[in-house]
């Protein structure tokens, strides 16, 4: 069976949806992926969708959603490192990523961050399938 895992960040515009896209590619067969954020925001950071395409991830369906738009009960929480404060979400592992924000920043912090995203899914992915999550 799948786990659910959730990736959450303040505005789901940048963090939280490349790590959504890049579980959606490497761990289908083991987590069922959905991200959100704790505020509204208008729209998927158009640079975070230039760089996941660069690397063969298509986030251009992707919008920013609220808590309130994913499953109320979660195998894993993980947020991204915007000192979000997380209203209480049922979960039976939850850990914190600690990643700076490239939102304004040049291209080239979009895609440092995208590349330690990718590897921290890859390693979370692992953890599921050894059940040490």
């Amino acid at each position: 069976m799948k786990k659910k895992v959730a990736f959450v960040c303040v505005h789901n515009s940048c963090r939280s949806q490349m790590a959504e896209g890049w579980a959606k590619k490497l761990g289908s067969d083991v987590l069922e992926a959905y991200s959100a954020g704790t505020e509204n925001y208008p729209e998927v950071k158009p640079l975070a969708v230039q760089v996941m395409e660069e690397a063969g991830v298509d986030m251009s369906g992707h919008h920013p959603k609220l808590l309130s738009d994913i499953p109320a009960e979660l195998d894993i929480l993980i947020t991204m490192g915007c000192n979000v404060e997380c209203p209480y979400v049922p979960c039976r592992h939850r850990e914190d990523w600690g990643l700076a924000d490239p939102s304004g920043g040049p291209i080239e912090d979009y895609r440092k961050t995208r590349d330690i995203i990718e590897k921290k899914v890859e390693d979370l992915i692992q953890r599921v399938k050894n059940n040490q999550i």
